[in-house]
């Protein structure tokens, strides 16, 4: 079955524990929200890179602030949606219903936003690719008298080699790490299933269809997907899990804020002219009807490049939230049975060509920047290095006094059973320690690990 009413994209239940039902005056939904801000892997995002690298002299953003700003975004976007819903849908929702979508659909989409990056390791996207470049790279290595690809499954070394983020959120926040309460972060039903972008394995990735075009959880934690899905009955009729809709409100916040956001950004540390900026973000408010001559008028009286560009990158944000809500609930029907074979602001750019221009210079002015590629390849060295050293520590069944003491550096809570010949699950285990790690933290072991720096005594 898949879902057939906006009544019931609701749940009241939360994920590996069942309230005592005294919630006091936040509500379970808000519960989540603060669970989330508190969650250390959270505060770790502080010095995960965005784009630019970190630390440095000029501002930018980092994951943490990033996620501040898309959840503010989603909100913003759950609170338009949630409320024409309950207009509309008025008849057939019942008091319970409609209060959701009144007042508890802009907290949820907030709090999926809050953690739909938690489980990108350091260094950008670069991380994710250079974890499975490290598998990729190596999967000839000898090790136990057998090739390093021959410890897997097929379906095993298409996770490592693979490796997503997305589903390594949904593995943080679910799995039941040692020493940890069951439920993992113990989430709502629905703001797990509002960041599942993705709900398909790695051995069902399938280009051609938008939510299966990267997978959304790994193999050892299919129970918690199955979980959420069940929750929802959200399979199609070929039964296959299709997208909740409230994921489309946390992906258009995301798409919305790093396509402003990273340009904004890109002029802070002079990549880019305030000139060229205006110039840009001008066009782009044309598109989605703004007012222009008003906007101008402000903007004429700003003489601080930072501020002027501050101000036009708010009204930009602003102003697609407002589309986006328009093209959501243009396409409600289709959202809703799992139809809808695009994204929100794919189909904003449909109407805004600008926004392709945007993504041009992004590509070829920001990505492409020599600050970029350099922390990338940082990246590759660092995570390479790391991942090499643990990874054959922890498989290895005879292991050197060295490996040996390599392992007291991974925290007991990742459970890595080192009697166990589960190879896939010991190397989920260095993942978890290894994803987690911060830009700075995982530096700073590469260069100690590699004899640059002598630890110290503290």
């Amino acid at each position: 079955m898949q879902i057939e009413h906006w009544g019931d994209c609701i749940s009241y239940r939360r994920f590996g524990y069942e309230p005592s039902g005294n919630t006091g005056i936040r509500s379970e939904f808000t519960r989540d929200y603060d669970r989330i801000i508190f969650l250390s892997a959270f505060r770790r995002l502080q010095n995960k890179t965005q784009v630019f690298p970190l630390p440095g002299n000029v501002f930018v953003h980092n994951r943490l602030t990033h996620s501040l700003e898309v959840a503010s975004a989603g909100r913003s976007l759950g609170s338009i949606i949630g409320h024409e819903l309950a207009e509309k849908f008025k008849i057939q929702f019942s008091e319970e219903q409609s209060a959701f979508y009144k007042y508890e659909l802009a907290g949820v989409i907030a709090s999926a936003c809050l953690a739909h990056d938690v489980g990108n390791p350091a260094f950008g996207h670069s991380g994710e690719k250079a974890i499975s470049h490290f598998f990729t790279s190596n999967a000839e290595i000898s090790l136990n008298g057998e090739t390093l690809i021959n410890h897997f499954s097929e379906n095993e070394w298409t996770d490592l080699t693979n490796f997503e983020g997305n589903a390594n959120a949904l593995r943080l926040l679910t799995k039941q790490f040692k020493g940890k309460l069951e439920g993992g972060q113990r989430l709502m039903y629905v703001t797990l299933a509002s960041i599942l972008k993705y709900p398909c394995a790695s051995s069902e990735i399938d280009k051609n269809i938008f939510h299966r075009k990267k997978y959304g959880y790994f193999l050892s934690d299919k129970s918690a997907f199955d979980s959420i899905i069940h929750e929802f009955s959200g399979t199609n009729q070929n039964k296959h899990p299709v997208r909740h809709p409230f994921v489309y409100l946390v992906e258009a916040a995301d798409d919305i804020c790093y396509r402003i956001i990273d340009m904004e950004d890109a002029h802070r540390i002079g990549i880019l002219s305030r000139d060229m900026i205006e110039t840009t973000f001008m066009a782009l408010l044309t598109q989605l009807d703004d007012n222009q001559q008003r906007t101008k008028d402000v903007l004429f009286k700003i003489e601080d490049n930072n501020e002027a560009i501050s101000f036009l990158r708010a009204k930009c944000i602003n102003a697609l939230i407002g589309r986006t809500a328009e093209v959501f609930l243009l396409h409600s029907s289709e959202i809703l049975s799992g139809q809808f074979n695009s994204t929100l602001m794919d189909e904003v750019e449909k109407a805004c060509p600008y926004l392709t221009t945007i993504n041009k210079i992004s590509v070829e002015k920001i990505y492409n920047h020599h600050s970029v590629i350099e922390v990338e390849l940082a990246g590759y060295n660092v995570m390479s290095e790391i991942l090499s050293v643990f990874v054959q520590a922890v498989l290895c069944r005879q292991r050197t006094p060295l490996q040996k003491k390599c392992l007291h550096l991974i925290p007991n809570q990742y459970n890595l059973a080192l009697d166990d010949t589960n190879y896939y699950e010991k190397t989920m285990g260095v993942l978890d320690f290894v994803s987690g790690m911060t830009d700075g933290y995982a530096t700073e072991l590469y260069r100690k690990m590699k004899g640059i720096d002598i630890p110290s005594h503290k």
